[in-house]
């Protein structure tokens, strides 16, 4: 799926209200385009505007007290209504904010690579992946999900041609990812005065179990832990293979990454659960919980990378989805249900958040805030998915085929050349090496990964039949070596290297005990 990333960023040394923005991914050599720009003075108005209206909690704000006064008036007619016309000034409002976010990032040549980005995307038949990196902290709070072109045009994060997320390229990478068939979900009920856990407890799992017996949903289990100690939370993440992290509780802002309060007097912040998560390999991480989105903030100036979100996503977790404000109870049990009927029908992480804030806006209108809170971030080098379909899943071979008789066969092999070393088989398909009971070949030593690396089969076609090759990926901490024509070489990560007969390994250190690639005829 082709995909477009842009940044945004303050402009040192040039005032304070000047940025850039420019492309960091696009899927044509010339759409890498940049501009800069000066923040409008209109914007500010509507986004105070908007913020008396609807975010009245977040105590973040766009303007400093150092800013010029703000003279200039609101167009549209957007000035605070009577109470009994809320309905009409919200819409109002809602819509002219977006269109002025679209109108300061798509200026320009920015216009220009998006359109063409989108044109490519619909000529292969697919969509535009559309991710926005922000790296000012001071922009963040903005809802920048509700961005259109033009009135009647559908918002950014609702267009039926581009999923629309958010991203930051300083990032840890990404931890090995299992290929899943089912939903495996944590569910943390942590502490919060005004939430009744065990009913929560209830809802929560009816909401993500509903619909297991229909036979076109993937499978979904729920393991549910209600005010667990940090030691227990890690404990259960560490143990189990979960793909779903779900929390739902008090949070609140701190510049280490957020705090959620698994008990009373007895909190767990951002960068303390990335550890777990990313030890884990949890692809996703839901937070039904305030401000997950926003940044922490002292005397109304926001802390650069703070919030829980970009605390996650900077760690290495593939994706989190958390709330830019506060959300009420039936608002979050809503969006939830149709995000995971979405993610059990196998849709990607994105589009499954755009058909559930689609299901916000029928039911709670477009001129109320529901649609516009969740957040979803994605890791630059994450493609979304969460659960593989039959189809798209990775094909392993059987072990047993039926062969032509006049076509030699061959096996493959892994031999550990230590004295009384082992001999070990390849799968036709891929290959598991780590440290733990679920790989296909175990290697307890200290400095192996738990899931170090994989050796995959291909079978290339030539003209009168197909021949298996094999290659070696690498997903560790601490390498993997491989014997070339100029000594040891440590393979880098994520990179395939094609083995052949006869190729040295190690794996985990370049003092480790010493494997040999071998293919033999049979």
């Amino acid at each position: 799926m082709p995909s477009l990333n842009l940044a945004i960023a303050r402009l040192i040394n040039t005032g304070k209200d000047s940025f850039a923005i420019w492309v960091v991914k696009a899927p044509y050599p010339s759409g890498y385009v940049l501009r800069d720009c000066a923040w409008p003075v209109e914007l500010t108005q509507v986004w105070q505007e908007w913020q008396q209206m609807f975010a009245g909690h977040s105590g973040i704000h766009i303007s400093s007290d150092t800013r010029p006064p703000l003279t200039n008036p609101i167009p549209w007619n957007l000035v605070s209504p009577p109470s009994n016309q809320t309905t009409g000034y919200g819409s109002r409002l809602m819509q002219y904010l977006g269109m002025n976010l679209w109108r300061w990032i798509f200026d320009g040549p920015i216009l220009g690579s998006f359109e063409r980005s989108r044109g490519i995307a619909m000529g292969q038949h697919t969509l535009l992946r559309f991710r926005l990196e922000i790296r000012d902290p001071d922009l963040i709070a903005l809802p920048w999900e509700i961005m259109q072109r033009e009135p009647g045009q559908p918002a950014m994060s609702l267009s039926p041609d581009v999923l629309f997320s958010r991203t930051t390229t300083e990032v840890e990478a990404l931890p090995y990812l299992r290929t899943d068939q089912a939903l495996k979900v944590l569910l943390v009920l942590g502490h919060d005065q005004n939430l009744q856990l065990q009913k929560e407890a209830a809802i929560l799992e009816q909401t993500l179990l509903n619909g297991n017996h229909y036979h076109n949903y993937a499978p979904c289990s729920v393991k549910t832990l209600i005010q667990p100690t940090p030691q227990e939370l890690i404990q259960e993440l560490e143990t189990k293979a979960y793909n779903v992290f779900f929390y739902a509780g008090h949070g609140l802002p701190n510049p280490d990454g957020g705090l959620l309060f698994l008990r009373p007097q007895m909190s767990l912040n951002g960068i303390e659960l990335a550890q777990a998560l990313t030890r884990s390999a949890v692809k996703l991480a839901v937070f039904n919980a305030c401000w997950g989105a926003q940044p922490a903030a002292i005397n109304h100036q926001a802390i650069p990378t703070s919030s829980l979100a970009e605390v996650l996503i900077r760690h290495g977790v593939p994706a989190v989805l958390a709330m830019r404000d506060e959300i009420a109870d039936r608002e979050s049990h809503s969006f939830i249900q149709a995000f995971a009927e979405a993610l059990r029908s196998r849709k990607s992480i994105d589009e499954a958040v755009a058909e559930a804030r689609q299901e916000l806006l029928t039911i709670y209108k477009y001129n109320q805030p529901a649609w516009t809170l969740p957040v979803l971030y994605l890791h630059p080098d994450f493609d979304g998915e969460l659960i593989k379909g039959f189809d798209d899943s990775v094909t392993e071979m059987p072990d047993i085929t039926i062969s032509n008789p006049n076509i030699p066969r061959s096996v493959a092999l892994l031999r550990s050349l230590s004295p009384g070393g082992r001999t070990c088989p390849l799968r036709t398909g891929v290959t598991r090496i780590g440290r733990t009971e679920n790989n296909d070949i175990v290697i307890p030593e200290r400095y192996v990964s738990k899931e170090h690396a994989e050796i995959l089969c291909r079978n290339i076609s030539t003209e009168t039949t197909q021949v298996p090759t094999y290659y070696l990926q690498d997903f560790s901490t601490f390498g993997t070596w491989f014997l070339g024509t100029n000594g040891w070489q440590q393979l880098l990560r994520r990179e395939q290297v094609p083995l052949k007969s006869g190729m040295q390994l190690k794996f985990g250190s370049p003092r480790g005990e010493i494997w040999e690639f071998v293919i033999e005829d049979v």
